[in-house]
């Protein structure tokens, strides 16, 4: 978010760096301004500079080498705007220790329906107040760290509407309604909870207060008895065996989750020059010294084929568990379970506002789970004071289909309200500035 709202800014001062790591919703509204990012097709085939050029100082991969749902995760209209750096998606990480003390057994693929039984059985609680399954007074059965993408997963998995391609807003339906009737039943048990009610899942996890954590793939080293990162102090670790899995299913035999991670997008600057130089860095992350180096440190993939492929990365991945830092066996399970389902991944529809209704998809969860905890009823009534409150809070209802995408014409759509209201105080700031800087040169001349 922060380096989304400094780039706003940027563009209005003309001032935006030469590459910034992007996500499509950041560059549809990097679009509204005029001529502000690369459009890079014609780069591609550049047989010189281009992906694979004869004169590239590097072995950068070919356009082919690009994995091609990674590829086209970039393209906005009929054009690329960036490429990508990294890919992670998200797994749900299990205390398989537990899940086996209550008397169930993983299935091969985790459903809704599993995770949801599993978590309420954990509740149950000893005369004296603390949890049966763990002793200790805290258990959060079952953490979701981004509620966006809970919510997102859940109506791509049931085809039951987001929005569409164009920007109409399908999300605020009956079927979205019965998902958080869902939400609010295992929330008023305690089964249920949110990173931004109660806090990180990593370490209710490791603390043994948690059976399924649901986070990123590129937060592995934070999951497990071994993590070799962690928030909690070592004295707080249980030991458990832990697995990963996909995010829960709602129907097995058709795996859907989400594809995330950081692309890189280039600015166009006065000198062509400058931004061929921005050109060959962005190329020159795409090399396979760079794509294993970084795929190493977290559970991300590498981009390229050329990297998946290459002898130094699948060593790599063969080593799982040699040791609990560079070779942990969480974050290889994770990289390799992302590897595997690269065909089961989606993103989500870009256009101008899909970032807000991206966050309100969120703030649906977070409001029932909050409105549960503080007993409040939730019914018709309140679903559709639900709706129209997170309708509003984000805007969306002035989105109506306007916010398509609809590069390299004149109707680019409007600003969020949010980066318009960023640009108006920037420009007024400026204005004040140079009237200050006015007025004392004209106070010397007088003196």
């Amino acid at each position: 978010g922060r380096i989304y709202n400094d780039v706003i800014t940027n563009i209005a001062t003309q001032t935006t760096p030469n590459v910034c790591i992007t996500y499509p919703d950041h560059i549809a509204t990097y679009l509204t301004g005029p001529n502000t990012v690369v459009p890079l097709d014609e780069l591609f085939v550049d047989e010189d500079y281009g992906l694979g050029g004869s004169q590239l100082l590097f072995d950068g991969p070919t356009q082919e080498e690009i994995v091609p749902q990674f590829l086209q995760e970039c393209q906005l209209g009929d054009q690329h705007y960036a490429l990508p750096y990294m890919r992670s998606t998200e797994a749900c990480y299990i205390n398989k220790t537990y899940v086996e003390a209550l008397g169930y057994e993983l299935p091969e693929v985790l459903t809704w329906d599993f995770v949801w039984e599993v978590a309420e059985a954990a509740t149950e609680k000893n005369a004296d107040g603390s949890y049966k399954l763990n002793g200790q007074n805290v258990m959060i059965p079952f953490i979701y760290k981004s509620t966006d993408n809970m919510m997102i997963q859940m109506t791509r998995q049931l085809d039951s509407g987001y929005s569409t391609e164009e920007g109409e807003i399908q999300l605020f339906n009956d079927s979205t309604k019965e998902l958080l009737y869902t939400v609010a039943e295992h929330a008023k048990s305690g089964a249920f909870s949110t990173f931004k009610i109660s806090s990180y899942p990593a370490n209710f996890l490791n603390a043994g207060q948690c059976v399924f954590a649901v986070d990123s793939t590129a937060g592995a080293t934070w999951m497990g008895s071994y993590a070799p990162l962690s928030d909690i102090s070592e004295d707080k670790f249980v030991e458990f065996e832990t697995e990963v899995m996909t995010i829960p299913q709602f129907d097995p035999s058709k795996p859907t989750m989400i594809s995330q991670g950081p692309s890189v997008c280039i600015f166009n600057k006065e000198d062509p020059q400058e931004v061929l130089a921005s050109w060959l860095f962005t190329q020159y992350l795409l090399t396979n010294e760079v794509q294993i180096a970084y795929a190493g440190t977290e559970g991300y993939v590498p981009v390229t084929s050329k990297a998946q492929e290459s002898a130094e990365y699948q060593d790599y991945l063969s080593r799982s568990g040699e040791d609990n830092e560079h070779y942990y066996d969480v974050k290889l399970k994770a990289s390799q379970l992302l590897l595997d389902n690269v065909q089961n991944t989606f993103v989500t529809p870009v256009f101008n506002g899909s970032t807000s209704l991206r966050d309100a998809a969120g703030q649906l969860i977070e409001n029932v789970t909050k409105s549960v905890r503080r007993k409040e009823t939730i019914d018709e009534a309140y679903m559709e004071e639900l709706y129209e409150d997170v309708n509003s809070l984000y805007r969306l209802d002035q989105l109506g289909g306007r916010g398509a995408i609809s590069v390299d014409k004149e109707e680019m759509g409007e600003l969020p309200t949010a980066s318009l209201l960023l640009l108006l105080a920037l420009a007024a700031t400026w204005i004040l500035i140079a009237l200050s800087v006015f007025f004392n040169k004209y106070k010397k001349k007088k003196l």
